[in-house]
């Protein structure tokens, strides 16, 4: 069985790039363990994702839109899905290790709050340490997720992980090419919700961004992913007057639907939600779940209340709320 692994990274020696990382020359995993005889480990780091309890909870997680009354607005997982295709294929096209690139891509937003980047910025300002997601993600993949082992990643899908968003650049391409695939996917699929809630329209987008990227989000993609193909070797660069109109893409949404009231009016409620949770379990850690008490005793209440807050659903988040400190009517 370890020559179907062999055949693979025989396949890795003769198609990947001198840019590209090779699997078998990866720095290993926090605790050694022996080869899967099918997959490589980059491979089996991506189905360790796949089949993380936090992976499945990203369905009801918001990306931008709180509680959106259709089911056709992006949630965190399909944003990750979106990443994933998008990073897989400038990987692809610039000859790297598609396998880790799709590891990095899938585990990236692991550690994500609930209602968006309004959690993550109400943890920020309550939690001593400060609340970063991609942070959390390292933690979930290391020490929250398999009842506190983690998943025993590897170091570069880690690193990616860690380095997909701000801060210091990940030592391997793959994880820069899914940093620009997560900046490519979002911006394009929340102008493509904030269409479809009525915040903009297709012409309220800048016509020097529409002219060289293109009128509809898959010819925006298919420009900046060819773009980012053509023009990156050992440094990921896109084609001069596509970065200015990506930047002025960038611009445009932040002005009119992340800062936006119709997108952004609940978000207030929203962080007093998540502060007061947070103040409640982080002075009674009693009520913790049994796996964040133990937390809670090594880590102290306050991490132990981040950790349990940060890995809930939008819709657990409100039950729970609901269960502490909204009063239920009276029965016989």
């Amino acid at each position: 069985m370890s020559q179907i692994r062999e055949r693979t990274l025989q396949n890795e020696r003769k198609t990947i790039t001198k840019y590209g990382m090779l699997c078998e020359n990866t720095k290993g995993r926090l605790v050694p363990e022996p080869e899967c005889p099918v997959r490589t480990a980059y491979q089996r780091d991506r189905d360790r994702v796949i089949h993380s309890a936090a992976f499945r909870r990203l369905k009801h997680k918001t990306q931008v839109f709180l509680a959106p009354d259709s089911d056709h607005y992006r949630t965190r997982l399909t944003h990750t899905l979106e990443v994933s295709q998008i990073a897989r294929t400038i990987a692809m096209g610039l000859g790297l290790n598609e396998n880790l690139t799709e590891a990095i891509a899938l585990g990236h937003d692991l550690g994500h709050t609930p209602f968006g980047h309004a959690g993550e910025r109400a943890l920020n300002e309550v939690f001593p340490e400060g609340f970063k997601h991609y942070e959390q993600s390292l933690r979930v993949v290391d020490f929250l997720e398999n009842k506190g082992k983690g998943l025993n990643l590897t170091y570069e899908v880690r690193n990616g992980i860690l380095c997909h968003t701000r801060g210091e650049e990940a030592v391997t391409l793959e994880g820069r090419i899914v940093k620009l695939a997560d900046r490519i996917a979002y911006i394009n699929h929340d102008i493509d919700d904030a269409v479809r809630g009525g915040v903009i329209t297709e012409g309220n987008i800048p016509v020097e961004a529409r002219k060289i990227l293109g009128e509809t989000k898959s010819r925006r993609i298919n420009t900046l992913v060819t773009s980012a193909i053509e023009n990156t070797q050992d440094v990921i660069i896109l084609d001069r007057d596509v970065q200015s109109a990506f930047d002025i893409l960038h611009e445009f949404m932040f002005d009119r639907v992340y800062t936006n009231p119709v997108c952004k009016s609940e978000e207030g409620k929203a962080m007093a939600m998540i502060q007061q949770l947070y103040e409640f379990f982080s002075t009674h850690p009693d009520e913790l779940p049994n796996e964040y008490i133990e937390i809670a005793w090594k880590d102290g209440a306050e991490r132990a209340a981040c950790d349990y807050i940060a890995g809930m659903t939008d819709g657990y988040a409100l039950k729970v709320f609901t269960e502490y400190f909204i009063p239920s009517g009276w029965t016989k």
